[in-house]
């Protein structure tokens, strides 16, 4: 199952969740990664997200399938927007469900720090003064 997925259009975080539910859940915890107007001090007028794609899906879920075994969840997801995006659109969205909160809060955090830490995506971002800069992960 792929739980780990790209993405170049905008998340539909109804239908995202709706995915995870089953009788056994009792918490979903989530995660939103939202492109934000500055960074570092500079003002940030948009960005671009690009992946190498089959290492991204496979490390992503390699992640998705560590936090799996690692906490009491039922199930997880991480989608990753990629190409352009505005201020204030959804970049990366993290959804877990376990039967009770905590692992579902703990799992969730894994998964995004794992992601951000590891998975090969470039962040390009745009600044008002007129120059750009590529982001890598941690």
């Amino acid at each position: 199952m792929t739980r780990f997925i790209l993405s170049d259009t905008p998340l539909d975080t109804a239908n995202l969740r709706a995915d995870l539910l089953d009788a056994r859940v009792g918490a979903y915890a989530s995660f939103e990664g939202w492109v934000r107007d500055h960074n570092d001090g500079r003002q940030v007028n948009g960005l671009r997200y690009e992946a190498y794609a089959a290492l991204a899906g496979n490390e992503g879920n390699r992640i998705l399938a560590d936090a799996l075994e690692q906490f009491e969840i039922i199930d997880a997801q991480c989608v990753h927007r990629v190409g352009d995006l505005v201020i204030g659109e959804l970049a990366v969205w993290v959804g877990v469900t376990a039967a009770h909160r905590d692992p579902a809060f703990a799992a969730c955090r894994f998964i995004i720090d794992a992601v951000k830490a590891s998975v090969p995506i470039w962040k390009h971002e745009r600044y008002a003064d007129g120059s750009n800069d590529w982001l890598h992960p941690e």
